[in-house]
């Protein structure tokens, strides 16, 4: 099922992320409020902490619309 969700955005990528007990215990505490997946409440807390430092902002500043990649993630490393 959750294959499937990803398969309508096109490519994705898969990483392991390791947390302590004590971090995971705290994140548990946020579900439901950041998402209701494991998966999901990782991914919008990571965009969550890119937006407040202003890392999407910039870039979208730095790449405009007809030259932006679809995959931002390599936008950023190539910047």
């Amino acid at each position: 099922m959750c294959a499937q969700k990803h398969n309508k955005r096109g490519k994705v990528k898969r990483i392991q992320v390791t947390f302590t007990e004590e971090q995971w215990r705290l994140l548990e505490g946020l579900k439901g409020l950041l998402g209701n997946e494991d998966a999901e409440m990782v991914r919008n807390i990571v965009l969550a902490w890119l937006a407040e430092k202003s890392v999407i902002s910039t870039f979208l500043k730095q790449n405009p619309l007809k030259e932006r990649s679809t995959n931002v993630d390599e936008g950023i490393k190539e910047g």
